[in-house]
């Protein structure tokens, strides 16, 4: 691809709890002429955790997206859906859209506020399943951690709404704020049991607020700011643990071990999708 055709991407940070935090993402509205290589390509050189990718789009607002990590396409991400409608409400208005995504359609709400444009987006039918206590073993092993801290009121589980993520929940704070971990043979651990999205490692402060670390070692990255498919994947989980707050809304506290603090609001309903709420900014090209 020649230079004068290459797509104008545009930087969005999702989900930001404070000026210098969120989760970067690329975005790319007009990438229908892109090929996969083309794709992999932009996503490896932006080299944020994922660079979005806005296909065909029609008169009723459904919009054919993609998502690629610096390595790899993931089936759906969170925190650039958020960037994407974000930047598709500034130049059309806001309302609601439709993102047709390769785990399936997902519904997004965007509503003006006093601190710009609001995005909620709904989730893919959730699935919760046990997590193989084998395969548990390894990844606390990988973290230099036991079955001991681990939270006995809050099993570990694998939870799904558009990626699988393994939750794991630490009793104690310290450790969760401390635990280390080699990037690569976590990697190889996630490419074996094919969890495309993030490891998700939560604290309970309270039963409506966690803290997380969302591990996700690919390229340059080794954990993720803010993890919108985590956030709904959370949700299923506390949904099917029967853990779920009286007002149905819980608040991840995300970004701080990587100096990118990040705020998730998760609405749990009593049945059907998990919807996340967040905004985004823009972010400038050196940033």
């Amino acid at each position: 691809m020649s230079d004068a055709s290459a797509p104008q991407i545009l930087r969005y940070s999702a989900f930001a709890a404070t000026p210098e935090g969120g989760n970067p993402a690329g975005v790319v509205l007009d990438a229908r002429a892109l090929s996969d290589a083309d794709m992999l390509r932009i996503a490896a050189e932006v080299g944020y955790p994922e660079t979005a990718f806005v296909g065909e789009s029609t008169t009723d607002r459904r919009y054919a997206i993609r998502y690629w990590s610096p390595s790899a396409e993931v089936p759906f991400c969170g925190h650039a859906t958020v960037a994407t409608a974000v930047v598709l409400a500034e130049r059309d208005g806001t309302g609601t859209m439709t993102f047709e995504t390769q785990v399936g359609d997902v519904t997004v709400v965007t509503t003006h506020t006093d601190h710009g444009v609001e995005v909620a987006f709904t989730g893919v039918g959730p699935d919760v399943r046990e997590l193989d206590a084998d395969v548990l073993a390894r990844t606390l092993q990988l973290f230099g951690l036991s079955a001991e801290d681990l939270d006995p009121d809050y099993p570990a589980r694998e939870a799904f709404s558009g990626n699988w993520h393994p939750v794991i929940v630490l009793r104690d704070a310290e450790i969760f704020h401390q635990f280390r971990f080699s990037p690569e043979p976590v990697a190889r651990l996630m490419r074996e049991r094919g969890w495309r999205g993030t490891i998700t490692v939560l604290h309970r402060v309270s039963e409506a607020e966690f803290l997380a670390r969302n591990i996700f070692p690919v390229g340059r990255i080794t954990e993720d700011p803010a993890t919108g498919s985590a956030a709904a994947a959370t949700g299923a989980y506390l949904r099917a643990i029967d853990h779920v707050p009286a007002d149905r809304v819980v608040r991840i506290h995300q970004g701080a071990h990587v100096g990118r603090p990040s705020l998730l609001t998760v609405h749990i309903p009593p049945s059907g999708g998990i919807t996340v709420t967040g905004g985004a900014r823009p972010i400038p090209h050196s940033a």
